[in-house]
C-alpha cells in the first residue's frame, strides 16, 4: 500500500509543473496535499479512480488541504472540531476499516515568531485529537508539520536555531509526539541518514546545493509498526519548494 504526501505550494501552479505526471506514475492508494491555495471551483482535477476530499481556507489563496483515495472511506471529517483552528483548511481525516488517515498542514510560527503561541496551542490540540482517534483505531498522519525535529533534519542547525520551524518549543512538541506512541517513519527506517530534506528555500540556489530542511512527515501509531515497509523522500520531483514524501505499508 502506497501513501504519498506533498505540500504543493499552490496546486494550480504545481499542475503546470508536472503534478499530474508524478501523480499518475506513482499510482498511490492515498495521495495527500497541503497548501493547495484554492477555493472551491477554482480547479477541475480529473483523477480517474480516486475519491476527492478538499478543505479550503476561508482566506483566499491561502493554506488548504486535500486527499485523493482509491478506496472510499467510511467517514470524512474536516478540521478538528475546534473553532479557533478550523478556518484555515488545515486538516482532513478519513476513516478506513483499519486506520484513520489525516492530512495536516501545521501552522507556521511566522517571522519574529509572531504565531508561536498559537502554534503551541495547535500542537497540543492536534495531538489530543490524534490520541482521541487512536482510542478507536490506529492513526496515520502526514503533511507539512513545519518543524525540523533534530539537527540532522536541516543543513544549518546552528544558524537556524530559534528561527521558525527550529525553535526549542516546536522541536519539543514533536518530541512529545514521538514519546506518545507515535513513530516518525522516515527516522524509523533511516535514523542516521544525513542530507535528507523535503523543503528548500527558493533563494540562494538552495535546492541545487541541497541546503534544505526535512519538515514533511508520515507519523503512525505504534500499533502499525509491523506494517511499515519503507519511507520515501522523492527529492528529485520538482513543482514546489517541497518535494513529495511517501510511506509504503505491507
Amino acid at each position: 500500500m502506497k501513501l504519498i504526501s506533498w505540500n504543493v505550494n499552490g496546486l494550480r501552479a504545481c499542475v503546470g509543473k508536472g503534478f499530474k505526471d508524478f501523480f499518475d506514475a506513482e499510482d498511490a492508494d492515498i495521495f495527500c496535499l497541503q497548501e493547495t491555495k484554492l477555493q472551491e471551483g477554482q480547479i477541475d482535477l480529473d483523477l480517474s479512480g480516486y475519491h476527492q476530499y478538499w478543505n479550503y481556507a476561508e482566506k483566499k489563496g491561502y493554506s488548504g488541504t486535500a486527499i485523493f483515495t482509491k478506496e472510499e472511506p467510511i467517514s470524512v471529517t474536516y478540521g478538528m472540531g475546534i473553532e479557533e483552528h478550523d478556518h484555515e483548511g488545515r486538516v482532513i481525516t478519513l476513516e478506513f476499516p483499519e486506520f484513520y488517515m489525516i492530512t495536516v498542514y501545521t501552522p507556521n510560527s511566522k517571522d519574529g515568531l509572531a504565531r508561536l503561541d498559537y502554534r503551541m496551542q495547535w500542537e497540543d490540540d492536534f495531538l489530543a485529537y490524534v490520541k482521541k482517534l487512536e482510542e478507536n483505531k490506529p492513526v496515520i498522519f502526514c503533511g507539512d508539520l513545519n518543524v525540523a525535529h533534530n539537527d540532522i533534519d536541516l543543513k544549518n542547525p546552528k544558524s537556524n536555531h530559534k528561527n521558525p520551524g527550529f525553535t526549542d518549543e516546536e522541536r519539543g512538541k514533536f518530541t512529545v509526539i514521538t514519546q506518545s506512541g507515535l513513530i516518525d517513519t522516515f527516522r524509523y527506517f533511516y535514523p542516521d541518514l544525513e542530507d535528507a530534506y523535503s523543503w528548500w528555500s527558493y533563494r540562494f540556489h538552495a535546492r541545487e546545493k541541497n541546503i534544505g530542511w526535512r519538515i514533511d512527515y508520515f507519523v503512525v501509531s505504534e500499533s502499525l509498526k509491523n506494517r511499515l515497509e519503507d519511507a520515501v523522500i522523492y527529492k528529485d520531483v520538482m513543482g514546489s519548494d517541497h518535494c513529495p514524501v511517501g510511506l509504503i505499508l505491507k
